[in-house]
């Protein structure tokens, strides 16, 4: 089954703790990644249905934007992602979440 996408980066990691919690209790998502960019700039991806990824990213959104000092620089959601995206990307299920996927 085909699963959505989404992607929320913050300035500053307590931004991007918020709207990681926040997205993987507000939908039935699974979070595949996490990253550091520069510039005090951090990431996270979680995949899932496509309902439930935008409901996860609005709630991630959401928390990040309320959190003292954290500043949402980027956010977006891929329904249902080329495979050749799939594959190249690392936005794929790892065996390291696979015990959280939700379907």
């Amino acid at each position: 089954m085909p699963a959505a996408v989404g992607t929320i980066e913050t300035l500053g990691f307590p931004g991007i703790l918020a709207a990681a919690d926040a997205m993987v209790k507000a939908g039935a998502v699974t979070l595949v990644k996490y990253e550091r960019n520069e510039s005090g700039r951090f990431m996270v991806s979680v995949r899932g249905k496509i309902s439930e990824v935008k409901v996860a990213v609005e709630a991630g959104l959401e928390a990040a934007q309320k959190t003292y000092g954290s500043e949402v620089t980027s956010y977006y959601i891929i329904p249902n992602p080329h495979e050749n995206v799939d594959t190249v990307l690392p936005i794929e299920y790892t065996r390291k979440v696979e015990q959280f996927r939700t379907f």
